[in-house]
């Protein structure tokens, strides 16, 4: 098996970064074969401040095999399967000499990027909402209207609020997948 890099484009990563997948699909890449483990890398221009300007690695995967006739049959995909999501804490990619969209890496390469991504956390317990204080003439109606707020919205414009199980002191705001200020004061302040 074989070990590649993958950056993806800013359109993507923000997507793979707000939604759960268990798989992304990545078209026109020649190489990656079932079985080979990949690391997906987000550019330069995407990167977080701490990390100084440098690619990082936002999630692991492996190529999955397609069934004849799926997405990856005719050669128009690679389908990655995820086996470790890395976008809440990405990892730095100075160890992987990039060529481009796609990189064959050497073994040594990938282990010491594996090796720095440490164990996986353990699993805890979220309460997430979404409020939203909605007039209708019923029960049923407020949820449908509830429902047609939450698709046209989004996640870029509709915060969620998120806290460990039995600590609402610790509420958080969350928009576009990242933590969010909403308090207007403390805006007002600065």
């Amino acid at each position: 098996m074989t070990a590649w890099a993958v950056v993806i484009p800013e359109e993507r990563y923000d997507r793979e970064r707000l939604f759960r997948y268990d798989t992304v699909e990545l078209p026109g890449l020649r190489g990656p074969a079932p079985g080979d483990d990949v690391l997906l890398v987000v550019g330069e221009t995407r990167c977080d401040a701490k990390a100084g300007g440098a690619p990082q690695v936002v999630a692991v995967g492996r190529v999955r095999a397609e069934e004849p006739g799926g997405p990856g049959a005719t050669g128009a995909a690679t389908v990655v399967e995820y086996t470790r999501r890395l976008f809440d804490d990405p990892q730095p990619a100075d160890h992987i000499a990039l060529d481009g969209a796609l990189t064959k890496l050497d073994p040594a390469a990938y282990r010491a990027v594996i090796d720095r991504i440490g164990p996986r956390p353990g699993i805890s317990t979220w309460l997430v909402s979404v409020d939203l204080p909605i007039e209708a003439e019923s029960p049923a109606e407020a949820v449908r209207q509830f429902w047609t707020y939450v698709m046209e919205l989004g996640p870029s414009e509709l915060p969620a609020f998120v806290w460990p199980t039995g600590q609402e002191l610790a509420m958080q705001a969350y928009v576009l997948g990242m933590e969010a200020n909403l308090d207007p004061e403390e805006d007002d302040e600065e």
